[in-house]
């Protein structure tokens, strides 16, 4: 029962993540696209909390895939900054270059946390799944004031 409930859980969680794009590649619909990865960083968040220290396989394999779904969106994110850099005034290119190191920053300290989920005793798994959730929503958060201000850029 265990084993189907944590399959279930996997299979639920890769659709989610598996249907949404990153959110500057189409060039438009970020709004939904933002609330996507709003979704699925509660959707994983949830997931990650329901799992014991026996299933800390499927914690790290739901967790790099979320990790690597951000990196491509950080990517694309970035990549649409760069294509847009000749109509940002400076003040917008000073906002894009301060949200990209954040973001940046931010990553890094959810890989450190995703470290200690693959290398962290059971007896401090729970800690760890909570840094690790800390990590990734301010990671979220991040992600979100960044498109927010990237979008509010668009008109110059």
């Amino acid at each position: 029962m265990k084993v189907i409930k944590t399959f279930l859980c996997a299979v639920l969680f890769l659709g989610l993540i598996g249907s949404s794009l990153p959110a500057h590649a189409q060039g438009s619909g970020n709004s939904t696209s933002a609330k996507e990865v709003k979704q699925e960083t509660k959707e994983l968040l949830q997931t990650l909390k329901s799992y014991s220290a026996d299933q800390r396989d499927q914690a790290i394999q739901d967790s790099k895939e979320a990790l690597d779904k951000m990196d491509k969106r950080i990517d694309a994110l970035e990549s649409h900054i760069d294509e847009s850099w000749d109509k940002m005034d400076k003040n917008a290119r000073d906002k894009a270059r301060s949200s990209l190191k954040t973001l940046k920053e931010k990553r890094s300290q959810v890989a450190q946390w995703h470290e200690s989920l693959k290398s962290g005793s059971a007896e401090a798994w729970e800690s760890i799944k909570q840094g690790f959730s800390d990590a990734y929503s301010g990671l979220n958060q991040a992600w979100e004031k960044a498109t927010e201000e990237f979008d509010s850029k668009q008109d110059l």
